[in-house]
């Protein structure tokens, strides 16, 4: 049993990495840290998770790391880098902070507002989208988990950039975010009452920090600049992430190329012709599902993506993650159902 540590364990993706490691085959969980929560029994933080034995959370500082075979973090921005330029060198991590996602340091300071902390660190890491740094992801010793967003948009649009199929100068992407992915911190426009019976767009205009991502790994692709049109929005939901992609290119040839790209993927699912998916029908999963509309406007597509944003884009792909830098079968302790209704 690979022996997995898990920092900030208090937060959403912390749960969810307690839910799905629990049942790993091949993985058990060691250490459990959480600053602000050190000395607690995980039921007095998650009463759900009452039914399972777990270590006592601890401080991350008081962590004896001889045992531990990987460690995953899931603390909150800036903090990341600070904490993990100090675990042993010898041991393998991912992060799902945004801390490691850019490459550029100078990318990085523009995006978030302060300086990298951790170059050192930085030169070893590999970016988490499984399905398209598999090889990359198996020999790391650091991976950086993808934004949800991030995540969500790039399944849709990375194929059809690396087929050359779609116009790079007009892409429109429209996401829908339920509110688990601001986290768990107390937060006033995430009351509630401010959130509930509405819906609204934030970071609109270019500025909200997953277009990093998306300029520096699409651009990456196409070997010049692509900067799409991205516009999130906050939905009144606890977990899911839809995304829509508004795209100048022939049907077929999309179509074409989304499903060659995940014709042997175990947790993408293109849906038959006309089909677009819901939120509903991956909650809980690690599975991505994927339509493609014809729009009425000619030489035009619509792209619908749907996942779970805890999950699969978050702390599943962690786990995927996990299991290929371990040497297991990267969907093991990944034949999640997803919930219904």
């Amino acid at each position: 049993m690979y022996k997995i540590a898990i920092l900030g364990a208090s937060g959403y993706t912390g749960a969810e990495l307690i839910r799905i490691i629990n049942n790993h085959p091949e993985m058990e969980i060691e250490v459990l840290a959480a600053h602000s929560k050190a000395g607690l029994r995980v039921d007095k933080v998650f009463p759900h998770l009452r039914s399972l034995e777990l270590p006592t959370l601890i401080k991350i500082e008081d962590i004896d790391y001889s045992n531990i075979d990987l460690c995953i973090c899931a603390l909150p921005h800036k903090t990341s880098q600070e904490i993990i330029k100090r675990i042993p060198t010898d041991l393998r991590i991912i992060d799902l902070s945004a801390d490691f996602r850019l490459e550029n340091a100078d990318d990085y300071e523009r995006w978030y507002g302060n300086a990298h902390k951790a170059l050192e660190v930085q030169d070893e890491v590999v970016y988490g989208l499984t399905e398209f740094y598999r090889q990359e992801i198996s020999g790391a010793r650091v991976v950086a988990g993808t934004g949800c967003n991030a995540a969500t948009g790039q399944y849709i649009l990375r194929p059809l950039v690396e087929k050359g199929v779609i116009d790079l100068e007009n892409i429109i992407l429209d996401l829908k975010c339920a509110v688990s992915g601001a986290g768990r911190s107390l937060k006033e426009n995430l009351l509630h009452s401010e959130l509930s019976e509405g819906t609204n767009a934030y970071s609109v205009g270019g500025v909200h920090r997953h277009l990093g991502e998306f300029d520096q790994e699409l651009s990456k692709i196409a070997g010049r600049a692509v900067n799409i049109q991205f516009t999130p929005h906050l939905i009144p939901a606890n977990r899911g992430i839809l995304a829509t992609a508004y795209v100048n290119g022939n049907y077929q040839a999309v179509r074409e190329a989304l499903s060659q790209r995940y014709e042997n993927e175990h947790f993408i699912h293109i849906l038959p012709s006309g089909e677009t998916p819901s939120t509903h029908h991956v909650r809980g999963s690690n599975e991505c599902h994927i339509g493609i509309v014809s729009d009425r406007i000619e030489n035009r597509c619509i792209i619908v993506a749907a996942l779970d944003n805890l999950t699969k884009g978050s702390s599943g792909q962690a786990v995927q993650n996990a299991n290929l830098m371990l040497g297991i079968d990267e969907t093991v302790g990944l034949s999640l159902v997803p919930l219904f209704p």
